[in-house]
């Protein structure tokens, strides 16, 4: 399957560079090997706001297939819970929530179909049997789809490449739905690894860590070797680790916290809170700080792990 959407990849560049070549190349692979995938157009909104049933998630998503989506039956959408907060004992659970059939799909800009997902908070937490005492702000609800052909193959979030979750591709298949709350004021560490040594490539320099404050976005980045981010990045003495501070202000209503990807499977990622908590994590976090950086994170672990879209990151105001 990897080989595959390598192959994919590979052809749907070019189509995304010039379209006169990509008619005979992408044709070519796909009528070779057979897959979907689900293109990320947009997300608009992230955040589920748990005491409003009607809180949505909401993006849009392009399908293709081998036969340029007119094998498309329909995309499934389903929840998985993820329990953050064990304090007051672990829940987990998955379910399919509803489905979009192709007919319900529209025609995109490069005449695809395109599917609009909403997913309620409402409709994934009775899909899950969730009771309110058994979630909590930082909690996420992870978006998951499926789609499905005519001839009954599924692609999902275990289909995907590491390859095509990134990039022009943009297909995780899954999106961290976060539940949020008030955050805490104060200065959140950010701690940014990468274990090649070569700063971060996110995918698209125009976008790093991204904190949306009420409506004001701070971007965040070490700097990377091999290109230059739009807004400024976090030095680094060795490639390997920078450090960097977003200033959370008294009376912020809500602050988000979103990811766009890495390129590589390279970076790994740990925010500390203003308390000192550590807010996240993508691997172990040595408290002791006996990591091979420093700082306490395992350099074998935790690279590569930062879900695409809105990261768990929660400290409540009280």
């Amino acid at each position: 399957m990897k080989n595959i959407f390598k192959l994919l990849f590979a052809s749907l560049l070019v189509f995304s560079v010039s379209c006169s070549d990509s008619d005979l190349t992408i044709n070519e692979v796909l009528d070779a090997e057979q897959g979907a995938i689900l293109r990320t157009i947009s997300v608009d909104n992230a955040v589920l706001n748990s005491s409003d049933p009607n809180s949505a998630f909401i993006a849009t998503v392009e399908e293709q297939d081998e036969a340029d989506g007119a094998l498309l039956s329909e995309i499934r959408v389903n929840a998985l819970f993820r329990d953050l907060s064990p304090e007051d004992g672990t829940v987990e659970a998955s379910a399919f929530v509803y489905s979009i059939p192709a007919s319900e799909t529209y025609v995109g800009d490069v005449g695809l179909p395109r599917a609009d997902i909403n997913l309620t908070f409402g409709a994934a937490a009775a899909a899950l049997g969730l009771n309110p005492g058994d979630y909590n702000p930082g909690d996420v609800v992870v978006v998951q789809l499926e789609v499905v052909l005519t001839d009954g193959r599924v692609y999902g979030p275990d289909s995907a490449a590491g390859i095509i979750t990134g990039g022009y591709f943009s297909s995780p298949f899954q999106y961290n739905a976060l539940l949020t709350c008030s955050p805490a004021a104060g200065t959140y560490t950010v701690h940014m690894y990468d274990n090649y040594g070569d700063g971060w490539q996110t995918g698209d320099y125009n976008q790093g860590l991204s904190v949306d404050i009420d409506g004001t976005i701070v971007q965040v980045a070490m700097c990377s070797q091999w290109g230059t981010y739009v807004f400024p990045c976090t030095p680094t003495n060795d490639g390997y680790f920078a450090v960097d501070t977003v200033e959370i202000p008294e009376g912020t209503q809500s602050a988000t916290w979103n990811w766009p990807g890495d390129q590589y499977g390279e970076i790994g990622l740990i925010i500390v809170g203003p308390g000192g908590e550590i807010a996240y994590s993508s691997g172990t976090f040595l408290a002791d700080g006996s990591g091979p950086y420093g700082d306490g994170f395992l350099a074998a672990d935790g690279y590569g792990a930062v879900g695409v879209g809105l990261l768990p990151v929660a400290v409540c105001a009280e």
